[in-house]
């Protein structure tokens, strides 16, 4: 039987601190679901670091308007393949990326979760745990937030189990 297919929304690859929590979570869950994580795309690793020295700030921009617009499309191509989203929400505010992409897997009728292991305060107010529209999108695809990541591997349990019948 095939496993469902989840979009792994998050900003963790952007630091060296939040990488092995998310190789983690990626590792608790791929039991359960097939991962789709934009951060397994390392396609322009090299073409970066080769840009980060380059003195012509016209050809810097212009490759890396190119790039950003593939990885934008490669993103999008894999939520559309995605049955559901998995998004990371921690932070002041939910990353914009990760907001989108949300946004995105909602208007398409995904089945959508986030964690929150941050304590902050990341709403527009007391009735809403992120940004009330995030949370709208969460909520009204059937999905939640949790807390912990051990729930988000309960959902990808409880998602896999009723997508086989």
């Amino acid at each position: 039987m095939t496993k469902p297919c989840v979009y792994l929304a998050s900003p963790l690859g952007f630091a060296d601190s939040t990488r092995p929590f998310m190789a983690s979570l990626v590792a608790d869950l791929a039991p359960h679901v097939d991962i789709l994580n934009p951060w397994d795309d390392v396609r322009f690793e090299q073409e970066f670091a080769r840009l980060a020295t380059e003195n012509d700030f016209a050809i810097r921009r212009a490759a890396l308007q190119e790039i950003n617009t593939e990885i934008a499309r490669s993103n999008a191509d894999n939520i559309r393949r995605a049955d559901a989203l998995f998004g990371i929400l921690d932070g002041v505010d939910v990353d914009s990326g990760t907001a989108s992409e949300i946004g995105y897997a909602a208007a398409l009728g995904k089945y959508i979760c986030g964690l929150r292991t941050d304590f902050r305060l990341s709403a527009d107010n007391y009735g809403s745990t992120v940004n009330l529209q995030v949370q709208y999108f969460i909520e009204n695809s059937g999905g939640r937030i949790v807390h912990r990541a051990e729930d988000l591997v309960h959902l990808a349990i409880s998602f896999a189990a009723r997508l086989s019948g």
